[in-house]
Order: C-alpha cells, then sequence, then structure tokens
C-alpha cells in the first residue's frame, strides 16, 4: 500500500454535513480532503430555517421559494392552516445547494476528490488511511491510498466510515424515505396547491408512522412519504397523493429515496481519530425529520472537534462533537421523539394531533421553535395552557371537535 498524500483531515462524504466540516476546517488553514461520490441527490422536502441561512451565509438565490405557511391535513381530510406570521421557510434543491457547499469549500482552500470510499485502513505508524477508488478511473485500477491525522464519517445514515469504525453505528435504526420531483402545476392544474405553502398529511395510508408531504420548489414540487414498517409500498403511497391532489398530471423529474435515521448514535467518535456527522450521527429530528440545519451544524461541531485533535493529540477532543450537540438539541430531540410515538401512532391520535394544531398558540411556539431552532422558554403560562389543552385532548375529556366542513370551506386555522 503507497498513500499517495497526507492530510490533516479526510472528510468522507460531500453532503451540507461533510461540506460544512471542510469548509469550516480549510477555514482555520487545516490542510482537508473532500471525498464525494457524486451523481446521487438525497430524497428531501428541502426545507431550510432561517437561523441556518444566517449562521451559514446562504445566499438568496438559492432559494427556490419561500413558504409562509404549512396546512396539515388529517385521516378525516380536516385541513388545518398555519400561517407564518412575519416570516418565511427557505426552500433549496439539494442537488444546486449541496453543490455550492463543496464549491464553497474548495474555494476556502478544500481539495476536492471524486469517488467512492471502500475501506479505512492503517499504516505502518498506525495512522489512518482512507482507501477509495476514483469516479472514471478504468475497470482493474488499484484505489488511491490517503494518509490522515483524522477522518470525518459523513456519508450518510448507512456509513461505511461508521461501520468500519464505531461501535453500534451498524445498528441505527432508521425510516426509509422516498420523494418525486415532479414539475410544479401552472394556470390552475392542481387546485388545492399552493406554491407558498407547505402540504403535510398526518395520514395511516400514506404512512403508517411517519408523514406524506407536498413541497414547494419553485417550477418544481417535491411530493413524499417515509416509513419504517417494512412491506409499507412507499410508491404507492406518493402515487395515491399524487391522483388524490391532481399531481398525476404533472411530468415526473426524477425519484429518489434512502434511508433516514431515527436518533442519534450514542457515540460518534472511535476514540482515536474518526468522527461522525450529519447522517452519520444520526442527527435527522424525529418527527419533523427535518435534517439540513441539524447536518450543517454537526458537520461544524465535527469540523472543530477534528481541529482540537489535530491541535492537541488528545483523541477524547473528538467526543466534545457530540457533547455539544447534544446539550443544544438532546432536549429537543428526546420531546419530538415522544410526539412521534405517541401521535402517529394510529389515525385516532393523528386527528387530534391536527386538531391541536388549530391553537394559535400552540402554532406560534411551533414556528419560533422552528426558526430558531431552540425551545422557547419566555411565556411560561402559555405552555401550562397548551400542555393542559393537550391532555384535555388525549384524554377526549374536552378541546374543540374537528369539524370537517368549516375547516375545509374556510380554509383557515
Amino acid at each position: 500500500m503507497m498513500a499517495t498524500k497526507e492530510y490533516d483531515v479526510v472528510v468522507v462524504g460531500g453532503g451540507p454535513s461533510g461540506a460544512t466540516a471542510a469548509h469550516d476546517l480549510a477555514r482555520q488553514g487545516r490542510s482537508v480532503l473532500l471525498l464525494d461520490r457524486a451523481g446521487r441527490i438525497k430524497p428531501c422536502g428541502g426545507a431550510i430555517p432561517p437561523r441556518l441561512i444566517r449562521e451559514f451565509d446562504i445566499p438568496a438565490h438559492l432559494l427556490v421559494a419561500r413558504i409562509n405557511a404549512a396546512r396539515m391535513i388529517a385521516p378525516s381530510e380536516t385541513e388545518v392552516d398555519m400561517p407564518i406570521d412575519g416570516g418565511f421557510v427557505g426552500m433549496v434543491e439539494r442537488e444546486s445547494f449541496d453543490e455550492f457547499l463543496r464549491v464553497r469549500a474548495a474555494e476556502a482552500g478544500a481539495v476536492r476528490a471524486t469517488g467512492s470510499f471502500t475501506r479505512l485502513l492503517r499504516d505502518a505508524d498506525g495512522m489512518a488511511v482512507v482507501e477509495y477508488h476514483p469516479k472514471g478511473a478504468p475497470e482493474g485500477a488499484p484505489p488511491v491510498w490517503l494518509r490522515a491525522r483524522c477522518v470525518i464519517g459523513a456519508d450518510g445514515a448507512r456509513s461505511q466510515v461508521a461501520k468500519q469504525s464505531v461501535k453500534g453505528a451498524d445498528k441505527i435504526p432508521c425510516v426509509f424515505a422516498y420523494h418525486e420531483i415532479v414539475e410544479a402545476p401552472r394556470n390552475g392544474e392542481a387546485p388545492k396547491y399552493e406554491a407558498k405553502r407547505c402540504d403535510v398529511f398526518y395520514q395511516g395510508k400514506l404512512s403508517p408512522d411517519f408523514y406524506a408531504w407536498i413541497f414547494p420548489h419553485g417550477d418544481k414540487v417535491s411530493i413524499g412519504t417515509g416509513s419504517a414498517q417494512k412491506g409499507f409500498s412507499l410508491r404507492g403511497s406518493v402515487g395515491a397523493l399524487r391522483a388524490s391532489t391532481g399531481l398525476d398530471r404533472m411530468r415526473t423529474i426524477r425519484r429518489e429515496g434512502a434511508p433516514i435515521p431515527l436518533k442519534p448514535l450514542k457515540r460518534w467518535d472511535n476514540g482515536r481519530d474518526v468522527v461522525l456527522a450529519g447522517d452519520a450521527a444520526g442527527v435527522v429530528a424525529p418527527s419533523s425529520g427535518e435534517g439540513i440545519y441539524y447536518a450543517m451544524l454537526c458537520g461544524r461541531l465535527a469540523a472543530d472537534a477534528a481541529a482540537a485533535f489535530c491541535a492537541t493529540g488528545q483523541a477524547q477532543a473528538l467526543a466534545g462533537a457530540r457533547k455539544r450537540f447534544m446539550k443544544l438539541h438532546g432536549r429537543v430531540f428526546m420531546i419530538l421523539g415522544i410526539m412521534q410515538y405517541f401521535w402517529y401512532s394510529s389515525d385516532k391520535r393523528r386527528e387530534k394531533f391536527v386538531a391541536i394544531c388549530r391553537d394559535k398558540d400552540v402554532q406560534r411556539l411551533t414556528w419560533e421553535a422552528y426558526m430558531n431552532k431552540e425551545l422557547v422558554r419566555r411565556d411560561p403560562m402559555t405552555h401550562v395552557k397548551i400542555f393542559l389543552k393537550d391532555m384535555a385532548h388525549l384524554l377526549g375529556l374536552s378541546g374543540p371537535r374537528l369539524d370537517r366542513t368549516a375547516s375545509t370551506s374556510r380554509g383557515d386555522a
């Protein structure tokens, strides 16, 4: 084995998490190589909150749509609108968004390489060696070997870096997501579609344990669903959703599917020279399935941990990435996990969940938490009021009954 070059850090995976890690490390003056497989787009609704746009300097031209409302659809077809008061959620196309992040990393000084990671090896002195096959290499050509003081595994939910180096990573639970990108309707081709509203379907027929969605992407639309239940037809679900909304008449541009992790791994590093980030670390929010912001933050924290390791040689620095992430968002992930387990377990509960979304206080606090990525601690009496309303719904003691006719005719919350 003859390693061709040596880097402070090799980042495996060029999605939002890996590209962010490579960018931050390059800006800190570290020698870094970003290895990306290329040619594959992850199924994703593409929503990014204002906090992400601010913290990671995302230019406006990458936003293909600005969403100002969400519509929640219950099993009974009751619709509850949740408008965003004075703000918006940005929508991005992952193909152009991810490439922008990779280009930005290269402009900061990261070296880009395109190919498929195969193995993590050790040189005679114990240093990590990343083995990969370059894209376009002739059949039978030898792989490329790169020496690395540190490796960041950001290669997705089924991360090979994680499986080969971090105990327990091969047992991460996943939901499988699938979506179809279609041309956006025009001139009333799909009467219920709105270009500035995300539609979220909490219906067991479309997903027995998650939800289905219709998310505007400018001149395109993402229509998808997810489930961890084996045997459930994701394609059949999306087909039924398209047929019921008139989007089956729109031209299909592409189809994509991928596993999405359900919770963060208990360990993100190997105690030696590897740290995980993004889906490889399991940082997708339960209940909502949101991952872009958390992936990019995770990439930033992994970069900081890798830089600290390179500076000190202390392997315990790598554990700092998970420690910092869970301190910031562990409580949110726990609450969202409980919500998903309880509210998505039956159509009866989904119906009550959508009913609760009608409450103005729920809407305000939900959007504030989503937009700013933190639990809203002020206004404690509102939290108490919401808790009491939730309990009333759960116990069937009180709370507004869903009026299908009124809500669908008014179209308001």
